[in-house]
């Protein structure tokens, strides 16, 4: 079966959040200065267990869910998190599970992935210079940290990887031109995201973000781009081809060009709250269901009525001046 909401928007994508800790402090999600030694983080009782996870997987797959995306937080600082990605993958109707990972720890933990089942990595560098990547992360660390954690995805056999960059104007914009040239030689995917007001705490202002359509121009100037069609209707990239053929770059273009038409994901929080879009306010618990004896009926009734009463379209209401209070992405994932 499929789901579809207020606007017709169907439920296919489930992003499942393990944990909402993470080693960087990056400044678009964590800043230093707000997430200090001491913060206060989910406990670990309150967390999804993988059996209850996994036990809410079975159900969103009987809901038509059939890509599952991990993320967090960090995803690999939770531990065993490999184990998760086989139960994950023994369960019937989910084609393909993902991870989006700063990849820091994929060196201990690529082979074990991949032997597990996890398809395809999303690895987060924004950029190639020191100093600025330092500047991102809160110096947490260095830029061959994530180089080996992206060899480590290639000899685990992951290929091609997707390099997630965040763009902000004045902080990393002058290094992005040398990032995607980069990859391009190495047969990856750098995925430009424009910067986002996710949250409260990012310290976000329109005159942070660099348009995509301006970076489009700028590499464009050095490598000759053309547009690529999209994979799959509700794809949320903006996909580009290199000229000559040497591979593909893409944009999220949520500020500039907002996609929310055709957004058909669903996030699960690591406390186990579901959310609607990546701008929500609020959630919806169902770990309280989890933990009351409740029936796998029961709970995919909720996720139905939370489904179709959905009508969430925050990236396009933006641009007419509305702004709310918002969940934080290292909570609900990004």
């Amino acid at each position: 079966m499929t789901l579809y909401d207020v606007f017709n928007r169907p439920l296919e994508n489930l992003r499942i959040s393990v944990t909402d800790r993470c080693n960087f402090r990056c400044s678009y999600c964590m800043p230093a200065h707000k997430f200090r030694q001491g913060y206060s983080f989910i406990r670990s009782a309150d967390l999804l267990t993988f059996e209850e996870i996994t036990r809410l997987a079975r159900g969103f797959s009987r809901l038509g869910i059939h890509k599952v995306r991990l993320t967090g937080g960090e995803p690999l600082v939770r531990p065993g998190i490999e184990q998760l990605v086989g139960m994950l993958s023994q369960v019937e109707g989910i084609r393909e599970i993902a991870m989006t990972t700063n990849g820091f720890l994929l060196p201990q933990k690529a082979r074990l992935l991949r032997n597990q089942g996890l398809m395809r990595l999303n690895i987060s560098l924004d950029s190639l210079d020191e100093a600025v990547f330092q500047r991102m992360n809160g110096g947490r660390a260095k830029v061959t940290d994530v180089l080996n954690g992206i060899s480590a995805a290639e000899q685990a056999g992951f290929s091609p990887l997707k390099i997630n960059t965040v763009v902000q104007r004045g902080v990393n914009d002058h290094t992005l031109v040398d990032l995607a040239l980069y990859f391009r030689e190495r047969g990856h995917i750098v995925r430009f995201i424009e910067f986002m007001d996710t949250g409260t705490l990012n310290g976000w202002k329109y005159d942070h973000v660099l348009l995509t359509d301006e970076l489009i121009q700028r590499i464009g100037r050095v490598v000759p781009l053309r547009p690529l069609p999209a994979h799959y209707g509700g794809e949320v990239v903006k996909r580009y081809g290199y000229a000559d053929g040497s591979g593909e770059i893409g944009f999220i273009t949520s500020v500039s060009n907002p996609f929310c038409g055709g957004c058909n994901r669903l996030r699960l929080s690591a406390e186990g709250k579901i959310y609607t879009c990546l701008f929500a306010r609020q959630g919806v618990d169902l770990r309280r269901l989890l933990r009351s004896g409740a029936s796998d009926e029961v709970i995919a009734e909720c996720i139905k009525e939370t489904w179709q009463h959905r009508k969430d379209r925050y990236s396009e209401e933006r641009s007419n001046g509305q702004r709310t209070e918002k969940v934080e992405m290292y909570h609900m994932g990004g």
